[in-house]
């Protein structure tokens, strides 16, 4: 049996995995641990054979006055644990990282893509990778992922906002863009095997296809019974509108297919029926 310590309480990716991992109960043991205060330094962590540190934060907005939030939480919090787990004898520490290190908001990103986080969120996220990196040995081993975007129910981020506008706009513009994305699932099995395999290295899980946001919104309605328009009249003025949120809904960013290829298979669910599974259960 493997004993699992998911730091970040009640976080979405932390609870998802605990339930993945919950249909096999006599093969994992879950514990979470709430990090806002430090309480979470006095407890025994050589217990555990894996420390799964998904405690951050994401979906707030950067202001000058939150911004060394960022770096607190992100980079200082995620050190701090990955030291106390070193110190403690774990044998594994998985990082949730992300693709925010590389700093594009359009484009391909493969194994030569250079890191150029140009957010807080980003940068905090590189920096704690390098940190936790330096305890590397025969004896802990890190895994750290940098997972595109994350959706399934009840998630937070874009999936919400564009299930808001599948079911509130009649017309929707038109795009033929790809998205590299992740149900929460597949994610959720790609740390199992890890888990399972005691794995080290950077990992880039994604689904198994691209995904066109227009594509996903014509889907999210049809589910609900909702008839969308889908028109290119728009498709100009979005090119015009050169912006941060127009380029993350609309633009081309993905991962090359080829480094998320693994030996195993974690993709439990294709894309259309991650959204029936989402929404089906939302009628």
């Amino acid at each position: 049996m493997k004993n699992i310590l998911i730091t970040g309480k009640n976080s979405y990716i932390g609870t998802s995995l605990e339930n993945w991992l919950m249909k096999e109960p006599d093969k994992y043991k879950v514990d979470t641990v709430d990090m806002k205060d430090g309480s979470w330094k006095e407890k025994d962590f050589s217990t555990y054979d894996v420390v799964f540190h998904v405690a951050g934060i994401a979906h707030i907005k950067k202001t000058k006055e939150n911004q060394d939030l960022y770096y607190k939480v992100n980079r200082d919090l995620a050190y701090e644990t990955a030291q106390k787990a070193k110190q403690d004898g774990v044998e594994q520490f998985i990082f949730l990282s992300s693709m925010s290190v590389y700093g594009i908001e359009n484009g391909v990103i493969d194994k030569d893509t250079p890191l150029k986080p140009n957010s807080a969120y980003g940068k905090s996220k590189i920096e704690a990778e390098e940190l936790i990196n330096k305890f590397i040995d025969s004896s802990f081993t890190v895994a750290t992922l940098r997972p595109p975007m994350v959706y399934g129910k009840g998630c937070r981020g874009n999936y919400p906002r564009l299930v808001g506008l599948a079911l509130k706009t009649p017309i929707f513009p038109k795009v033929d863009n790809k998205r590299s994305m992740i149900y929460i699932d597949n994610l959720s099995e790609f740390v199992k095997q890890l888990v399972d395999n005691r794995s080290g290295g950077l990992f880039f899980p994604q689904n198994a296809e691209y995904v066109n946001t227009s594509e996903m919104v014509r889907l999210i309605a049809e589910i609900h019974s909702k008839r969308t328009v889908m028109t290119k009249l728009f498709n100009p003025l979005l090119r015009l509108l050169n912006i941060s949120m127009v380029n993350k809904v609309f633009g081309d960013l993905v991962y090359d297919m080829s480094i998320s290829e693994y030996e195993n298979d974690y993709k439990v669910c294709g894309f259309r029926e991650s959204i029936i599974e989402i929404e089906g259960i939302r009628k």
